[in-house]
């Protein structure tokens, strides 16, 4: 029993850190900005002015991220989609509830000037504490 255990031990030992090690140098070339042709990001990335450079440096946050693709779903469609991704969102990621008001009261606004306030206030439903409605009603 004793030599069983050592036995698997041993070649624990000796198989774990290889599967590690590929297995981290599968996931590094993986990356997107792994690639092949590194000349061709060499260039790309001196050809960047310096505002790209600082645009690019600070990473948008995901309540920004969300706010504009809700909108644009919006003007795509109909503001009953968007609150109804919003609900899902906030659902899904606890953290983004603190900035569902004011992403309520952004696609009221897209609302008022994509519908006109009168057909904005119909698609009105209580998403974060009514802020669609409040939305509208600042912007008509």
């Amino acid at each position: 029993m004793t030599h069983s255990v050592r036995r698997i031990g041993r070649t624990l030992a000796f198989v774990l850190p290889v599967v590690m090690v590929l297995s981290g140098t599968l996931a590094v070339t993986a990356v997107p900005w792994a690639a092949s042709n590194s000349d061709s990001q060499l260039l790309a990335a001196s050809a960047r002015s310096v505002s790209d450079a600082d645009a690019a440096a600070e990473p948008r946050a995901p309540q920004d991220v969300l706010r504009d693709r809700l909108v644009q779903e919006l003007r795509a469609k109909d503001p009953g989609v968007a609150l109804t991704h919003l609900q899902r969102a906030v659902e899904g990621r606890p953290s983004l509830a603190k900035h569902c008001m004011s992403i309520a009261k952004t696609l009221g606004k897209a609302a008022v000037d994509k519908y006109g306030p009168t057909r904005a206030h119909r698609f009105s439903r209580p998403v974060c504490d009514t802020s669609f409605a409040s939305g509208v009603a600042q912007f008509s």
